[in-house]
C-alpha cells in the first residue's frame, strides 16, 4: 500500500462519495464539454485537496454533506485553475498526458476552465454557509493575484525569497489552507481550531510548492510532469534565488544573461540547472521544505491522537518526500 492509499484509510467511504459527486458535477448535455470533462476525469490526480477537506472535518467532527460540497467546490476550482495555468504557461503536458490546450485549443481550454470554475461556485452555494462561500471566493481571487505577481516578478536581479514566498502563498498555500479551513467550517469547528487548521494547510502548501520547484531542477524523466518548465519560462523560484544570491563571478553573470535574454536553448537550460545545484540552491530549498513540513506537523499537536491526525501528518510527509 502506497502512502496516499494509507492516508485515505480513515476516509475511504467519504472519498468514494466525493468521487461519485465529482463525476456527477461534471455531467453536461454539451457534447464538447462532455468530451473535455471525460478527459479531465481520466487525468484526475491523487485528489489531495479534497482529502484535506474530509480529513480536517473528521478531525473535528463528522463529515456531512456540507463537507462534501465544500471539497467538491475546491477540487473543481483547482481543476479550473490548472487548465487556465496550462494556457498561461504554454504547458503541453500534465500528468504524463497532453494538457487540455494541447489536446484541443487554447479557446476550448479557457472556456472549459470557466465552466468548471462556475460549477465550483454553484457547489459552494449548496453549503448555505457564508463563511465557506467567503473562503472559496477569496481563494479564486488570490490564485489569479499570485499568477500575475509571478509574471511580473521576472527581473532576475530583483528576485527575493520574500517575494517568492508571497507568490507561493497566493498560488498554492492558500488553496491548501482553504481546504483545511473549509473542512473545519463544515463541522462548525471553534475559531482556535480553525486557526490551527489554516496554519497547517498553509505550511503544508508551502512545503508542497517548494518540492515542485525542486522537481523543476531534476533530470529524472520518471517525474510525472515536464521538468525545467520554470527555468524555460524565466521564472525565478527558490533554488535559483538562493544560488544567485550566494554566488558571484562569470558563472553567475552568464546565468543572469541567459535569463534576461531568454536564450533558453537546451544547453543553456542545463547550464542554469547545474549552476543552481553547484551553488547550493536545491539543497537550501530542500532544507526550507523540511522546515515547513515540520511547522505543519507542529500545528497538529493540539489535537488528540487518532488515525485521522496520523493521516494528516502523513500528508505533510508525502508533500516533502514524494518523487513526482
Amino acid at each position: 500500500m502506497n502512502l496516499i492509499d494509507t492516508i485515505k484509510q480513515p476516509i475511504l467511504q467519504e472519498m468514494q462519495l466525493f468521487r461519485e459527486t465529482f463525476a456527477e458535477a461534471l455531467k453536461t448535455d454539451n457534447p464538447m464539454l462532455e468530451t473535455v470533462h471525460e478527459y479531465v476525469l481520466q487525468k484526475s490526480g491523487k485528489q489531495l485537496r479534497p482529502m484535506l477537506v474530509l480529513l480536517s472535518a473528521k478531525l473535528c467532527g463528522h463529515v456531512n454533506q456540507n463537507t462534501v460540497d465544500g471539497a467538491l467546490a475546491l477540487e473543481l476550482l483547482h481543476t479550473a485553475s490548472l487548465i487556465h495555468d496550462d494556457v498561461v504557461d504554454d504547458t503541453l503536458e500534465r500528468r504524463g498526458k497532453p494538457s487540455i490546450n494541447a489536446r484541443w485549443t487554447n479557446k476550448i481550454a479557457i472556456l472549459s476552465g470557466d465552466y468548471i470554475l462556475s460549477k465550483a461556485l454553484v457547489c459552494a452555494t449548496k453549503t448555505n454557509s457564508l463563511p465557506v462561500l467567503k473562503s472559496i471566493a477569496n481563494i479564486g481571487m488570490q490564485l489569479s493575484d499570485g499568477e500575475l505577481l509571478q509574471l511580473s516578478n521576472v527581473q532576475v536581479l530583483n528576485a527575493s525569497e520574500e517575494n517568492y514566498l508571497t507568490i507561493i502563498r497566493k498560488k498554492t498555500a492558500l488553496l491548501f489552507s482553504t481546504c483545511t479551513e473549509v473542512g473545519g467550517l463544515s463541522v462548525n469547528a471553534a475559531e482556535d481550531t480553525l486557526v490551527r487548521l489554516r496554519n497547517f494547510g498553509e505550511y503544508l502548501g508551502i512545503c508542497f510548492q517548494i518540492k515542485d520547484d525542486i522537481f523543476d531542477y531534476s533530470e529524472n524523466i520518471s517525474i510525472g510532469k515536464p521538468t525545467a518548465n520554470d527555468v524555460r519560462d524565466g521564472k525565478i523560484t527558490l533554488p535559483l534565488i538562493f544560488a544567485l544570491k550566494n554566488s558571484e563571478g562569470d558563472e553567475k553573470n552568464k546565468v543572469v544573461k541567459i535569463i534576461e535574454e531568454k536564450d533558453f536553448t537546451p544547453e543553456n537550460i542545463q547550464t542554469i540547472i547545474h549552476f543552481t545545484h553547484d551553488n547550493g540552491g536545491v539543497a537550501y530549498a530542500a532544507k526550507q521544505m523540511e522546515a515547513y513540513k515540520n511547522k505543519a506537523i507542529d500545528e497538529l499537536n493540539g489535537f488528540a491522537g487518532s488515525d485521522v491526525k496520523t493521516s494528516l501528518i502523513r500528508c505533510a510527509e508525502y508533500a516533502a518526500n514524494r518523487d513526482f
